[in-house]
């Protein structure tokens, strides 16, 4: 049997721009996406923590080391530039996998760059 679990997560990271004109999406800084595991066009849910809204989109690049959050299409009516918001991937595991998992979880600043990375493996 598979069991969802939590992959990866950017931690209380900032918002720096919502485009109601993008097709969809959230762009983020590559070293964001790296740190966490996401890779491009995976599926993310989104928690703002300032309005309590939730949505779920997929990852894309935006520059490197820009720091970028940008919350694109109509996505863009759910949180805006300066929302505190926890992007979050998941995945399907197998009973072997869940013994030794452990989900990356990217701490970041309100510039969002990396303050820590937290990923205890299981033995």
């Amino acid at each position: 049997m598979l069991r969802q679990f939590m992959l990866g997560k950017i931690h209380r990271c900032t918002v720096t721009r919502a485009n109601l004109d993008y097709v969809g999406s959230i762009t983020i800084d590559p070293i964001l996406m790296e740190a966490v595991g996401f890779l491009e066009n995976e599926k993310v849910d989104v928690y703002n923590i300032t309005n309590g809204s939730r949505f779920a989109t997929y990852a894309i690049s935006g520059g490197r080391g820009s720091g970028e959050i940008g919350i694109n299409g109509a996505a863009a009516h759910l949180a805006k530039e300066g929302d505190l918001v926890i992007v979050v991937s998941y995945g399907w595991l197998s009973a072997e996998e869940i013994a030794t998992h452990s989900p990356k979880i990217v701490f970041v600043d309100v510039n969002n760059k990396i303050v820590s990375l937290e990923n205890k493996e299981k033995n």
